[in-house]
């Protein structure tokens, strides 16, 4: 069994991106296979052969049965006998237990695991584009079934199909050699056969595809509507959740009343097909028989040949019928799961072990390829080492661009962005955003345990630096009282998708930690402290303070705990910077910024020390 589990490593990487055609796409996915598919083919070929080998030795029995008697039989072909138990009983068990091996052993679990990673690796690299275009469960959906397609169409077409195609070649050989108008029968029924499989399976491909795409559009129907269940219900809409499911399913069952009518069409004339082969092939050995041009082993052989041909015609043809149905699937995987990636890494791209935290946007323009507008335009922004900058202005004004755009979620249009003077896109992605810490206004959090999403910021750091930095941002005493519903406790529980036991405020604490763990040069904030009530985020705030010491720190901001704490504020309206500067001097402009904080502060204001009113 060990021989056979070490034949495919299922976790090897790809080589680049996967093509986008088929044959290519394939390749892609298998590549690094070649020797235990080339070893399983060989296998299957052999006992294909053997097939007709067995049917040919059991025809020689029965002519030397009928010429000889019985008393003298195994006298005279005792070595024969026992060459003939040895194939039965020794070679054709030796070759299905083989074929067996590679089949549940190496290739089965092993060929859909590879080319599963392989897919989601890929699919890992793409732009947040392609995430916001489509339902999550139906990518994963289809890096599944896709995975799973592959495999079941590459064993099976070993398996069934070129065992089936040496069985026929080996058959027409024995009956050519026993003779030939025994295989006249096969012959013509072989034509036929061939017509009725390039008759349907091309159809059966195209329906398969079209079936896989609705199949895949009820997986994200339905995980759309449970990764929102608190919406669902807090807007009573669990009826219409129901209806949008229904309308999924509905265009499934049509696409699949269609692929099925199909299928029975070609069932039933392969099951007609089938019946007529050994009629036809019995019948001319028993005309041969009969006019002493053949022996009664002649029977026999196309007796055996013609019940085993047909039998497996309906196997291999429903074999067939599957393959090209996952020929389907594969090819409908590739169209959605095999585009190029979006962003990607220059060749030369550095991975810089340090960065001092300097930032620079220079006329970077983007729009998000809609020509009516939005994001940024000409902006202009420069953030000195260890300089804290809130970002804030009107809602749609740029901030959120500004900062996915400094991440490189997405890539500028016009212009350049620059930390410490190299521009970031010669900065590999995952060395850039190893250096930069966010924390978003919706924390994002797994359904793992709590010590596992801590050290999300920085896998390596260890269990005592989790807890620090879980203590440093006051997540420390609430994690201890946590339990899950199979009873794993503290930083062992696990927290639900997208951390359902937990509060706003703790989730946001667990991010924050992640942060603080993680320690790099410059933090991101995007109303970090927005769900956390005012107690908890006055405590926070001092542990904030000692985190951004020394780092450069930006900020998307409305409130006033958070906008104290900046060096500098930068007011964005329409993609562009419009005010810059402190929070009195703004005020003091009379400008946007100190409309948007009389209508977002009210009264509080005049609690602001330094502002006009205070004085």
């Amino acid at each position: 069994m060990k021989f056979f589990e070490r034949l495919i490593d299922p976790f090897a990487r790809a080589d680049g991106p996967p093509p986008r055609q088929a044959g290519p796409f394939v390749r892609w996915m298998l590549k690094g296979t070649g020797g235990p598919l080339g070893w399983f083919t060989l296998v299957a070929v052999l006992l294909g052969a053997a097939e007709a080998v067995a049917a040919l030795l059991v025809g020689w029995l029965v002519d030397r049965a009928a010429l000889g008697t019985a008393a003298d039989f195994f006298d005279d072909y005792w070595l024969e006998t026992a060459l003939i138990l040895l194939f039965f009983l020794g070679v054709r068990p030796v070759l299905m237990s083989l074929s067996s091996g590679f089949v549940s052993r190496a290739l089965g679990p092993g060929l859909f695991l590879l080319g599963t990673q392989r897919l989601h690796h890929h699919t890992l690299g793409q732009s947040m584009e392609f995430f916001n275009d489509d339902f999550a469960g139906r990518i994963v959906q289809k890096e599944v079934q896709t995975g799973l397609a592959l495999s079941d169409a590459m064993t099976e077409s070993i398996n069934a199909v070129t065992y089936g195609i040496a069985a026929v070649i080996g058959s027409a050989l024995v009956l050519i050699g026993t003779d030939w108008r025994l295989f006249v029968p096969l012959a013509v029924w072989g034509v036929f056969y061939a017509w009725l499989i390039r008759r349907y399976l091309p159809r059966i491909r195209r329906l398969s595809r079209a079936k896989a795409e609705t199949r895949a559009g009820i997986t994200g129907q339905l995980v759309d509507s449970v990764s929102h269940m608190q919406t669902v219900k807090l807007f009573a809409h669990a009826e219409r959740e129901a209806a949008a499911a229904e309308a999924a399913m509905t265009r499934h069952w049509q696409t699949a009343l269609g692929f099925g009518r199909v299928v029975w069409q070609f069932r039933t004339l392969l099951a007609i097909l089938s019946g007529v082969l050994p009629a036809a092939m019995i019948g001319m050995a028993v005309w041969l028989w009969s006019t002493g041009a053949a022996g009664p082993g002649a029977i026999a052989l196309a007796g055996l040949i013609s019940t085993r041909l047909s039998q497996m015609s309906g196997w291999i043809s429903f074999t067939a019928m599957s393959i090209f149905a996952n020929a389907g699937v594969v090819e409908d995987g590739m169209r959605t799961l095999a585009p190029p990636h979006a962003i990607t890494d220059r060749d030369d791209a550095a991975e810089p072990e340090t960065l001092a935290g300097e930032i620079a946007f220079d006329g970077v323009s983007f729009g998000y390829g809609r020509p009516e507008g939005g994001g940024v335009s000409g902006l202009d922004i420069h953030v000195r080492p260890g300089e804290k900058v809130a970002l804030v202005g009107p809602s749609g004004a740029g901030k959120s661009t500004t900062i996915a755009l400094l991440l490189r979620l997405y890539d500028v249009e016009a212009g350049r962005i620059a930390i410490d003077g190299i521009d970031i896109r010669d900065i590999t992605q995952n060395g850039l955003r190893r250096h930069i810490a966010t924390v978003t206004q919706e924390a994002a959090i797994f359904n793992r345990s709590a010590l596992d999403n801590i050290l999300y910021g920085r896998p390596d750091a260890g269990h005592e630096a989790a807890i620090e930095a879980a203590r440093r941002v006051r997540a420390h005493d609430f994690i201890l009282d946590l339990e899950d519903g199979k009873g794993r406790r503290g930083y062992q529980a696990h927290l639900g998708e997208d951390g359902v036991k937990l509060s706003g405020g703790q989730r946001q604490r667990i991010a924050l930690a992640r942060a603080v763990l993680k320690d790099a040069p410059i933090l991101v904030f995007d109303e970090a402290t927005s769900a956390l009530d005012s107690e908890v985020e006055a405590e926070i705030q001092a542990a904030l303070e000692v985190v951004m010491e020394g780092k450069t720190v930006i900020a998307i901001a409305h409130r006033l705990s958070t906008i104290q704490r900046m060096d500098r504020i930068i007011v964005l309206d329409g993609g562009r910077v419009v005010e810059s500067g402190s929070h009195p001097e703004l005020l003091a402009e009379g400008g946007l910024y100190a409309r948007l904080w009389a209508r977002q502060s009210g009264g509080f204001i005049d609690a602001y020390p330094g502002s006009e009113a205070a004085e």
